[in-house]
């Protein structure tokens, strides 16, 4: 018997956390889109599900649903089992340094620790914040990191790329959300393919970087994302290198390139050792986001030099 056809008996918010958080936990689902463990993803569900505030459970725990109310909880956490779909495609939102998202399957769900930096304005990195006129956000998808550069620097304009059409049309929405589409332009770029020759004074960008053992091994839920956002050759760096390339063309003097890598330090180091890498704290650790200046870059403007 289908556990989630006999539910006739749970009346309250608190019956239908605990009914969720088993069902969870049997299904063995994984979580890593906005939350870590089976109750804190229940509970937002549910909370989003009945139009109440994600931060506020405990004075909702006792109360009733309607007959309507309990048939559109049992819909959205039934579906997170069956379909085994990342929690923001359900609600298609997603939170990310305190702002909201548009999300849904075109875009990968946004985690970057990036937004943790730029809500910290790059600091002590960025001396002057009113200073930055130019920010480019390679690989944009859902926008998000494109949005939190504008609010970090008030003064800057930002071009957010991405090859995907699809990824595009999710961040135009979000860009509007945010009222920044006379800052913000969207472009379909392969990395640098199509700026010509813009540059920047900062560029961030949270690429591809699963490797492909990892990628062969990836749970549903990270299945259910767009793969060109995931996948970035044998070792993951690929993205990177094509990055790092040609960066430098697209760096004003003393510009700053940011660029997540997940767990590639190690991997990305013994490919560049002559790079001066400085790697970033991040509430994850100081091994996932790396910094490097336009001086440190390669110059590939030189004559015979291929711009990617």
């Amino acid at each position: 018997m289908n556990a989630f056809d006999d539910t006739e008996s749970l009346i309250t918010v608190r019956d239908w956390l605990r009914f969720a958080v088993s069902r969870f936990n049997e299904a063995k689902l994984f979580f890593g889109h906005g939350s870590d463990n089976a109750f804190d993803e229940a509970a937002y569900l549910i909370l989003h599900t009945l139009h109440l505030p994600p931060d506020r459970l405990d004075p909702f725990l006792d109360a009733s649903l309607t007959h309507a109310e309990s048939e559109q909880v049992r819909a959205v956490l039934e579906r997170r089992v069956r379909e085994r779909l990342p929690a923001a495609y359900l609600t298609h939102e997603a939170w990310l340094a305190g702002h909201r998202f548009y999300v849904d399957e075109r875009v990968i769900v946004p985690r970057s620790f990036i937004a943790e930096l730029l809500q910290d304005r790059l600091a002590p990195w960025v001396e002057d914040t009113d200073a930055v006129g130019d920010v480019l956000d390679l690989c944009t998808g859902s926008g998000c990191l494109a949005v939190l550069a504008a609010l970090a620097f008030p003064s800057a304009r930002v071009d957010a790329v991405d090859l995907s059409k699809d990824a595009l049309a999710v961040a135009a929405r979000n860009v509007a959300d945010y009222g920044l589409g006379s800052r913000i332009e969207l472009l379909e770029s392969d990395l640098f393919a199509a700026l010509g020759g813009r540059r920047y004074d900062v560029i961030v960008s949270n690429p591809p970087y699963v490797d492909a053992e990892a990628v062969a091994t990836l749970p549903p839920e990270y299945r259910a994302e767009p793969a060109l956002a995931l996948g970035s050759g044998d070792d993951g760096l690929d993205a990177t290198r094509r990055i790092l390339a040609a960066a430098g063309d697209h760096l004003k003097p003393g510009g700053l390139l940011v660029v997540e890598i997940g767990h590639n330090r190690d991997a990305l180091e013994a490919a560049y050792p002559a790079l001066p890498f400085t790697w970033l704290d991040t509430e994850g650790g100081g091994q996932f986001v790396f910094m490097l200046r336009h001086e440190d870059l390669p110059d590939q403007s030189a004559p015979g030099s291929t711009t990617v």
